[in-house]
């Protein structure tokens, strides 16, 4: 018997663990939200669970190994739960390696591709919209416009797990957009595998990005996964005229060493990224750029890690993220030659990293005594804490508030702030101004 088939009793009861970024937590609010419809009430306690969920992510080792704890962790409940049901879901469920894992963990009764989640219970969509659960902040959600990619990166296992590219249409975001706004999210935060692809059949993402400008409401929102190959001289027109648009993206670019960025298959090269980061500052004033970068890929020499230490102090990008090169098996870039010592990869992974906290720490100083425009995230006792802009949730940096009890404000509202104290880790603190 399967999920699918136990869906609606009204004793039962779903425990759910989403791994992996945004873009699987979309897939979790997907399936709770159908298990919800059909009945099925969620717990926090996997001792009241008779399906116990787990969504997980594969996209490198690291994520492999949480999620076989995971599943331990489930087959645990298995065995003190017999009549219940373990059900594993995600990119592993899509991984080479799958096999192996039904082998160690006979205790799941489903394992689901991301494109097999119906074998786990059907998945209501109406009008074109899926039907999600929200498990976010309730002023914040995520709008997850595509699915898979096509641009077969030597180092991603993504087209593998994923897919091909399949964007949605203009018409079931936007309306999908309504719905959450609807409820009360003011932040909607796009994103896919590549969000500048989006598109199929004439649609653009510089459509999607008209459209939402168009929708009414209180809201604004933020994008995620951009490639930098994918900017057009339309997009970043279209950018810098919205009032919508949270000035802030992030453009994951892995490296600015033309050796690199072919070996990586990045379909891009190191003059187009620096004028593409000259244009966006020229033409959003104030915007706030996040990227990541990879150390140690196949054939970095010192000289090509020394281009990128040069190219981070020169764009001086507001938020900064890197990874040391994991050879994933599967890929391109797993089986190049030249391969550099995993040691070397995070030495230069922690040096860039060390370089970036220091740029941030001096920013961060500089922001002492100025007024800030933040969206607070919570609100608690004689403290509140919020981001600024350039801030994506549970991604970047904090302001941490002095609250004022007489002064009413409620998570999702945006306020004004001094900022008063850098703090270290790269937080700010500040008072809220009237």
């Amino acid at each position: 018997m399967t999920a699918k088939k136990t869906a609606g009793s009204p004793r039962e009861l779903l425990y759910a663990v989403s791994l992996g970024c945004p873009k699987n937590l979309v897939d979790t609010e997907m399936l709770t939200g159908a298990f919800v419809n059909a009945g099925v009430s969620l717990t926090f306690d996997p001792d009241c669970a008779t399906v116990y969920l787990i969504n997980t992510c594969a996209f490198l080792a690291s994520a492999r190994n949480e999620a076989e704890e995971a599943i331990a962790e489930g087959a645990l409940w298995k065995k003190d739960n017999p009549a219940g049901k373990l059900v594993v879901t995600g990119c592993l469920a899509a991984h080479q390696e799958l096999e192996n894992f039904k082998k160690r963990f006979p205790e799941v009764d489903i394992w689901a591709a991301p494109n097999e989640l119906d074998k786990v219970i059907p998945l209501p969509c109406p009008g074109g919209v899926p039907l999600r659960l929200q498990l976010t902040l309730p002023h914040v959600a995520y709008l997850k416009i595509a699915d898979g990619c096509d641009n077969r990166c030597a180092y991603c296992l993504i087209p593998s797990l994923r897919g091909d590219k399949k964007s949605r249409t203009i018409a079931s975001c936007i309306a999908e957009a309504r719905q959450l706004v609807d409820v009360g999210v003011r932040e909607v935060i796009l994103i896919a595998q590549d969000t500048t692809a989006f598109g199929e059949n004439g649609e653009t993402f510089a459509g999607l990005l008209r459209a939402l400008e168009d929708m009414p409401g209180f809201f604004r929102y933020r994008i995620l996964y951009t490639h930098p190959a994918h900017y057009t001289d339309e997009l970043i027109e279209v950018l810098s005229k919205a009032k919508k648009f949270i000035p802030a993206l992030d453009i994951p670019l892995q490296h600015i060493s033309d050796a690199m960025l072919e070996r990586m298959n990045r379909h891009t090269d190191s003059k187009w990224i620096r004028d593409l980061v000259k244009k966006l500052r020229a033409a959003i004033p104030g915007i706030a750029l996040r990227t990541t970068f990879i150390t140690g890929f196949p054939g970095e020499t010192e000289a090509d890690f020394q281009a990128l230490v040069d190219f981070t102090a020169e764009a001086r990008f507001e938020r900064l993220g890197v990874f040391a090169f994991s050879p994933e098996p599967g890929t391109p870039a797993a089986l190049m030659a030249d391969q550099v010592d995993p040691a070397v990869a995070e030495c230069r992974a922690k040096e860039l990293m060390r370089r970036q906290h220091l740029r941030t720490a001096r920013a961060n100083a500089k922001m002492v005594g100025k007024i800030v425009e933040i969206m607070l995230d919570d609100v608690d006792g004689e403290y509140a804490v919020g981001r600024s802009d350039a801030d994506a949730p549970d991604i970047d940096q904090n302001v941490y508030v002095a609250w004022k009890r007489k002064f009413r404000a409620s998570p999702g509202d945006r306020v004004k702030v001094k900022i008063i104290k850098a703090l270290s880790g790269g937080d700010l603190e500040g008072e809220l101004l009237r």
